[in-house]
């Protein structure tokens, strides 16, 4: 009785780690896609206050995501460091590509 208590623990535990990790991607997408609008608008300073949102669930989602999905999610945060470094210096437009990059390796994450 012990070990079939023990693996449904440990298929419950390895199925909420996708689902957190899922969460943390969609929160990530949400925000870089934020960013990404408001850098076509030439909002750097908004873009940076959705990349650094979208930076913080990436990085939760990174901690628990694994293979193909983590390379991706890991990606997207070098992605948003960028557009983060960028749009502090003003420079919307390279800090909007960034972003953009951004969301393409987050949406390849979270699939």
């Amino acid at each position: 009785m012990k070990i079939f208590t023990l693996l449904g623990a440990g298929l419950l535990l390895s199925l909420s780690t996708s689902v957190f990790a899922e969460e943390h991607a969609d929160e990530a997408l949400k925000h870089a896609n934020a960013a990404v609008t408001h850098g076509k608008a030439g909002h750097a300073s908004v873009l940076v206050e959705h990349a650094d949102e979208a930076l913080k669930h990436a990085q939760k989602s990174a901690e628990v995501s694994k293979g193909d999905a983590k390379n991706h999610i890991d990606e997207g945060i070098k992605s948003l460091e960028s557009a983060i470094e960028h749009g502090k210096q003003g420079h919307a437009e390279i800090a909007t590509e960034a972003a953009e990059e951004a969301v393409k390796h987050i949406k390849a994450g979270n699939k």
